[in-house]
């Protein structure tokens, strides 16, 4: 029998189950992937908002990666809230000591609602310490603006931010357009290798239902990585993954609702 491919995320957890852990193990689930976590937080919250939040220390959150990693092995791990720069310090080093290079940081800073995920002095140790052990980084316009130091207002602003970001030692970006002010009806991401640039064109959803999309995103690329999936054609698969999520929404909550994450296995069931 072959070996199935694991993923581990460390991230927050969402109550509202939209987010976070919650969300990334429900992505890896739905791609054929066996999913592990590392907590590095619990927050209060549901479609209207985050109400509470509430860190792990940073040992825990290290030894949650120490126990997997010493057992049941990682093909790609993703970071998710990270919280603090006590905690980045900690992951960083156990990814470091287990030497993995399949890692997806989506530099959460910001939930839909407003709350901050990531304290502010922490940005610097996101800089220093995760992004030169990232295979690839998947920031939505304003976090890209965050690592970036640069306002991005145009597609060439766009490009340079994403050279910025690689410098600190990413392989590779997605900087996610979801965030455009002028969105029109499409979306356009923006993947960057190090050494050219892909523009990745998809349908823009007129829905409110869109939390945890950026985690939904980057657990599918993390998903498709540890599967041994070339890092662009994941990166189509996971915008596709989203993509069928937002498309065939949910409905819950009375705000800023979860995906359906389970939309795209299905759709791809029908099509076979």
């Amino acid at each position: 029998m072959s070996r199935i491919a694991r993923a581990l995320t460390i991230a927050g957890s969402d109550s509202g189950g939209g987010a976070g852990i919650q969300a990334d193990i429900k992505t890896f689930q739905e791609l054929d992937v066996y999913g592990m976590s590392a907590i590095t937080a619990v927050t209060v919250q549901n479609t209207l908002g985050v109400s509470n939040v509430y860190p792990l220390p940073p040992e825990a959150a290290a030894e949650q990666i120490e126990a997997v990693g010493s057992d049941l092995g990682v093909d790609a791990l993703k970071t998710g809230m990270l919280f603090s720069a006590e905690i980045i310090e900690a992951v960083a080093a156990q990814i470091r000591a287990f030497g993995w290079t399949q890692v997806v940081v989506d530099p959460v800073m910001v939930a839909k609602g407003g709350a901050s995920l990531l304290q502010p002095e922490a940005v610097q140790a996101l800089r220093d310490r995760l992004l030169p052990l990232a295979s690839i980084v998947t920031p939505n316009l304003p976090e890209a603006e965050v690592l970036s130091g640069r306002s991005i207002r145009s597609m060439e602003d766009r490009r340079e931010a994403a050279k910025r970001i690689c410098a600190y030692g990413s392989r590779q970006v997605v900087i996610k357009g979801g965030h455009d002010a002028d969105p029109g009806d499409r979306i356009v991401d923006l993947y960057y290798d190090g050494a050219t640039f892909t523009e990745l064109i998809g349908q823009r959803i007129p829905t409110p239902h869109t939390h945890g999309t950026g985690c939904t995103f980057s657990a599918a690329l993390t998903a498709e990585l540890a599967k041994g999936t070339p890092a662009l054609e994941a990166v189509r698969i996971a915008r596709a993954f989203i993509q069928a999520a937002i498309e065939h929404g949910l409905g819950l909550g009375q705000g800023h609702g979860p995906t359906n994450h389970f939309a795209y296995r299905r759709l791809q069931g029908a099509s076979r």
